[in-house]
């Protein structure tokens, strides 16, 4: 089978699957839909393995294959085509999104049992993951940006899954209308490229990128900085991040899926793809460096005082896609996937850890009344443990080797890059201690009064939340909510996926040891062949052996740091009290909510308010539509007096209009 064929395999998989559940929605079994869906998904992946192998079969000159499906160039003078791009970067994405999926509903089979939105669910994740697919394999703009679209589309679905839940639909609005701010920029941003160069097709951008425009010409600049403007609100970077925290809303495998391998990753895959426009305006590729620098930083501070099991990780997640688009802006390509890559791994086992011990708990999800899980859920404290030295940083697990290399590389570009790679030191050292304050709060020490209760085999009757607007029963995390829960973990599907991540996470590091391998970076050489930094950004093995070593330091330091306040019985309360007006500043998140409230969210309001009670009353309702209802009315009385219905009147007028006439025509003559 050709690669091409292959592809189109990969792509359509999940769209049929999607298509096939909701189709045979009261047909079939719930059941029968998940096994749909897994299969769907599952197959997908099979068809990205079998891809990658045959594009191997092909000669490095040849790795870069478009197929096309439809062509219908030179409409309105726009080059679109219904095509998809296959090279190592889209390989490495397809391969990293179906895989991981794949176990992602694995998860959700077991997980989402008993849900009353059990198909929906699985037909929206479908459907999530064709739309991610279209987005990495699209050949040109036109099909990005709906690729673009649709993942926008079917995240405000999965996050306000549980539509009776106020919260989660609030979440969703959010994120989507962030997003969409995302996606004005994205398209603003493919305009300028488009108008400079004639063609909406990649290859052939980078190809004209040279011709069509001067290095750092103001309109490449300018749209550059667009289509970033579109990767950090589909990647929740600093001020576009505040959708993320609130996603947390949607159920625990949503989390996974798009916050793990598919969608936070969209905006590093953009830069990575389009890297030829970002090396050609140097001055927007430095904006991406910047800020996500300080979105690693940002976020890791937050993350330090949050609370709520799954919003740590979710901050954690915003930092981590933070030295993702650091590297690919820094033209640090090889390194930002391979941290896309092992990240997705982790984190995915980190949100399935977390929604294991939410669905143990009845859904809750308050660090404050968790602790000494370990001893009850022994197979899930393993696969934190395991997500979180790979967050950590610490070897041989894979975030060990990935973030630090981005590093160590950021470093070797000396200048602005090394005061990055040491901030990004400073982010790891926090990661490594909120990431462990999080797991010694869980699974260490007393169990809060409701953890001991259901330890015990007692029932815990957990409420029934309402919503006021209805009076109908929320969801809750653990599906629509039964009045019983018991602390323990769920065999099944959910240990199958997790075992499975948690030997990922472990051996996910060795495609990249200094020295050693380098496996992806090789692979990746087709797609990065015409960039001028790739091969010359690239740092002795010892270097890189130095950058891994201070980073495993740092974590180990973090961790240790974490132990001796949160995991031996320190006494937090008097370490927060210590930096009481910082720690303030953390807990409201640094007031971005706020100002975006303020700056944005409020005059907006104020103008619709306007709108509707000035401008509409004066100028719609009276100028507008009172003055052209006065003007008919007036029109309609003085035509009304002429007919008059007196036939000396109309005789009158006819006398007046001959004379009127003899006049004009003596006159002439």
């Amino acid at each position: 089978m050709s690669v091409q064929t292959l592809g189109w395999f990969v792509l359509l998989l999940p769209l049929a699957g999607a298509a096939l559940i909701a189709l045979t929605f009261k047909a079939l079994p719930q059941r029968v839909h998940g096994l749909i869906g897994i299969a769907a998904i599952g197959l997908a992946f099979v068809a990205a393995v079998l891809m990658f192998f045959a594009l191997q079969d092909r000669g490095e000159e040849e790795r870069q294959v478009v197929s096309v499906a439809w062509d219908y160039a030179n409409t309105m003078g726009v080059d679109a085509q219904l095509a998809i791009l296959i090279d190592p970067l889209s390989v490495l994405m397809c391969l990293v999104v179906t895989g991981v999926s794949t176990l992602i509903h694995v998860y959700s089979f077991s997980y989402m049992g008993g849900d009353r939105g059990y198909t929906r669910f699985f037909s929206y994740l479908n459907f999530f993951v064709f739309s991610m697919l279209l987005l990495v394999l699209a050949a040109n703009f036109f099909l990005l940006i709906v690729g673009w679209a649709f993942v926008g589309a079917a995240s405000y679905m999965l996050i306000s899954f549980w539509y009776r839940r106020t919260t989660a639909t609030k979440a969703g609005i959010k994120a989507f209308v962030i997003n969409v701010a995302g996606d004005v920029g994205l398209v603003l941003g493919a305009y300028f490229i488009f108008k400079g160069t004639g063609t909406l097709d990649f290859l052939k951008n980078f190809e004209l990128v040279g011709e069509a425009f001067t290095e750092n010409q103001p309109e490449l600049v300018a749209g550059c900085i667009l289509l970033l403007v579109g990767a950090f609100a589909k990647s929740a970077q600093v001020p576009f991040h505040t959708w993320l925290p609130d996603a947390m809303e949607g159920p625990t495998p949503v989390s996974s899926l798009i916050h793990a391998a598919t969608m936070v990753t969209a905006g590093v895959y953009l830069i990575a793809r389009l890297h030829p426009l970002f090396e050609h305006a140097p001055d927007a590729a430095m904006v991406g460096s910047v800020v996500g620098c300080a979105t690693l930083l940002i976020a890791a501070t937050i993350g330090l005082v949050v609370t709520d099991l799954k919003r740590v990780i979710a901050y954690s997640t915003m930092s981590q896609i933070g030295y993702m688009i650091m590297a690919v802006s820094s033209a640090v390509y090889a390194a930002g996937m391979f941290h896309l890559m092992t990240h997705a791994f982790f984190k995915a086992l980190l949100f399935m850890a977390a929604g294991s011990v939410i669905s143990a708990m009845g859904g809750n999800q308050d660090l404050d009344r968790m602790g000494g899980f370990r001893k009850v859920m022994p197979f899930t404290f393993a696969c934190m443990v395991i997500g979180g030295l790979a967050l950590s940083g610490i070897p041989p697990f894979s975030g060990f080797f990935s973030k630090d290399e981005i590093l160590a590389y950021m470093m070797d570009r000396g200048g602005v890059y090394l005061v990055m790679a040491i901030l990004g030191y400073v982010g790891a050292l926090m990661t490594a201690f909120y990431t462990f304050r999080m797991i010694f709060r869980a699974f260490f020490g007393p169990m809060s009064p409701e953890a001991e209760e259901l330890s015990h085999g007692h029932l815990y009757h957990a409420p029934e939340p309402t919503n006021p607007a209805n009076g109908e029963v929320e969801d809750t995390e653990v599906g629509f909510p039964g009045p019983e829960h018991h602390i323990a973990e769920r065999a099944g599907g959910m240990k199958i996926a997790m075992g499975g991540l948690a030997v990922l996470a472990i051996v996910g590091g060795f495609l990249q040891i200094p020295g050693v391998t380098s496996e992806l970076h090789h692979f990746l050489e087709p797609t990065f062949h015409d960039s001028e930094l790739f091969e010359t950004i690239e740092p002795s093995a010892t270097a890189e052996w130095i950058g891994l070593l201070v980073g495993a330091v740092i974590g180990a330091v973090g961790i240790f740091a974490a132990w001796t306040i949160y995991g031996k019985g320190g006494n937090a309360a008097s370490f927060q009290a210590r930096f009481r007006p910082i720690h303030k500043v953390f807990v409201n998140k640094w007031y971005f909510d706020e100002a975006i409230d303020f700056l944005i969210v409020r005059p907006a309001a104020w103008l619709g308010r306007f709108a509707n009670s000035t401008f509409e009353r004066i100028f719609v309702n009276g100028a507008l539509v009172g003055g052209s209802t006065g003007a008919v009315r007036a029109l309609s009385a003085a035509v009304r007096g002429i007919q008059s219905g007196y036939l000396r009147y109309y005789a009158a007028l006819l006398l007046i209009g001959f004379s009127g006439l003899g006049a004009y025509f003596l006159i002439s003559a």
